[in-house]
């Protein structure tokens, strides 16, 4: 299967052109005219991203989760590339609908029609990993049925065997591809695939989204029924809203596009600055709005996290920027580590300065933020620094937010919006704020060691007499065999000197 798999793909490459992208980065372009003399009948019309995106669909679903990934990485990818690819959704064939119900019922043991009040067979979506059916609890509920594709974990070691293989082939064989790092994209995708086939790990993701936004006017997320669940099977509440891309349906029932742009930064700034946990795959078929206005979020197997270092990081970067303060910027990445220590600080703010500058004062249609994310990676890397690995699905996360703002209000000026968060989350995290919540964050700590700090102080106090028995033990011995030392030093020069007597007495006699 794994040989019939790669002729495939040997196929679909060649159709497409896959080897002229390959071949293009010969600086001589010998390769390329023998190769085209080999191929003479070949013709594309179309432009190479588009021929890679329609090759990644041509292959599969995991070939078009594949791209989506890749297009997270502009500071790998060239920008029409990058740009193609991020038009890769979910959008696949789902699977025959009796092949879901042998799913559900080897999972429950029982027939999916006990399981459930009632089961619609037709499949409302189709992803790269599961699709999802309607049903009705006996209670009433009404609920989703995420279901994953039947042995799709098989078909997915296949081809990340052959992915990781044709990155090695890539890795060894084209040495400009190096800057890529093929084998690391290939690896950190696999890392995702794997988390996105553990639907109990996205139930999980879907309760502490849903924890950290509840009573919320901003954000709605659906209440996973854990009976139903497990690693193959999904249930969760059936959520009602209108897609956000469909923007005059969400005209007709009144919503305030202007403010549900407004509503969407401040719901990413609090995720990741509030909580450090964040929707990482915010695509439009994974946004709805309730005909309250709120945001409905949907599918969470991809989601991001950042620890308090990341967090206080990134606002103070975003707080400079908003400021204009490059030389901040700067010392940030040195003072991180991100960049050598040995960067010289006026240098790398110049080079910063000279990206961000032109952006400011501009409302968001005239602001491109994938490029000017491509162009601070490209700055970045000509001062040496190092790709950070939890950042990149933010800045998967950042894309997604330009395109839905770009939908929304065209007009919506993200810093303005933006800023005044940030100021308000970075001043309780330093002030009086900050030490009454930490005081308050500590005070269980606090209470279960302080009956026994009587206990703990007489323990060190304890300690530190037999540390200092055992120091002066120690030094007593080291003394005691220095002088044995010395003394025996003086016993062998006296044998010596016995000696040397004995031997000129000698000398004399004779």
């Amino acid at each position: 299967m794994r040989l019939f798999r790669l002729a495939k793909i040997v196929a679909v490459s060649l159709r497409f052109g896959l080897d002229r992208m390959v071949l293009a980065a010969d600086p001589s372009g010998t390769l390329v005219r023998i190769w085209g003399a080999l191929f003479f009948w070949r013709r594309f019309a179309e432009p190479r991203a588009v021929r890679l995106r329609r090759a990644l669909e041509s292959l599969g679903p995991i070939f078009v989760k594949f791209g989506q990934m890749l297009s997270t990485r502009r500071d790998l990818l060239p920008p029409d590339i990058a740009d193609e690819l991020a038009l890769l959704q979910d959008r696949v064939p789902p699977f025959p609908t009796d092949k879901a119900v042998a799913v559900l019922e080897a999972f429950y043991g029982r027939p999916v029609d006990e399981v459930f009040a009632s089961f619609t067979r037709e499949p409302v979506a189709s992803a790269s990993v599961a699709q999802v059916h309607f049903a009705v609890l006996h209670d009433g509920t009404e609920v989703a049925v995420k279901i994953l594709r039947p042995g799709i974990e098989r078909v997915i070691a296949h081809d990340l065997a052959l992915l990781d293989v044709a990155a090695t082939a890539l890795d060894r064989l084209w040495p400009q591809s190096r800057r890529l790092k093929p084998r690391e994209v290939v690896a950190e995708f696999a890392k995702h695939l794997r988390d996105e086939l553990d639907l109990m790990r996205e139930a999980a993701n879907c309760s502490q989204l849903r924890r950290n936004f509840t009573d919320s006017h901003l954000l709605v997320v659906p209440e996973v029924h854990w009976d139903y669940c497990g690693k193959s099977v999904m249930v969760m509440q059936r959520m009602h809203g209108i897609p956000i891309s469909r923007l005059e349906a969400l005209r007709a029932q009144g919503t305030d596009l202007s403010a549900l742009s407004m509503a969407g930064v401040e719901i990413f700034f609090t995720q990741v600055f509030r909580d450090g946990f964040f929707h990482a795959d915010m695509h439009p078929g994974n946004i709805f709005v309730a005909a309250d206005g709120r945001y409905i979020a949907l599918d969470f197997g991809i989601m991001g996290t950042l620890n308090d270092t990341d967090k206080n990081y990134l606002a103070q970067n975003f707080l400079a920027f908003f400021q204009r303060d490059y030389k901040r910027v700067a010392q940030a990445h040195i003072d991180a580590g991100w960049v050598p220590s040995t960067t010289r600080v006026d240098e790398f703010e110049s080079a910063i300065r000279a990206v961000c500058e032109p952006i400011f004062d501009k409302p968001l249609k005239d602001i491109s933020f994938g490029k000017t994310l491509l162009r601070l990676f490209q700055t970045a890397r000509r001062f040496e620094m190092e790709v950070q690995p939890q950042l990149v699905l933010l800045q998967k996360t950042l894309l997604n937010i330009e395109g839905l703002g770009r939908q929304l209000d065209p007009e919506l000026d993200l810093w303005k919006t933006a800023k005044p968060f940030l100021e308000r989350w970075m001043n309780e995290q330093v002030g009086w704020r900050a030490l009454l919540r930490h005081a308050k964050e500590e005070a269980p700590g606090w209470a279960a060691t302080l009956p026994q700090l009587p206990r703990l102080v007489h323990h060190a106090l304890d300690s530190h007499d037999r540390d200092l028995a055992t120091r002066t033990e120690l030094a007593r011995v080291t003394q005691a065999q220095r002088r044995l030392q010395r003394r025996l030093n003086w016993l062998v020069a006296l044998l010596l000197a016995l000696v040397a007597l004995e031997l000129w007495h000698l000398a004399g006699l004779s």
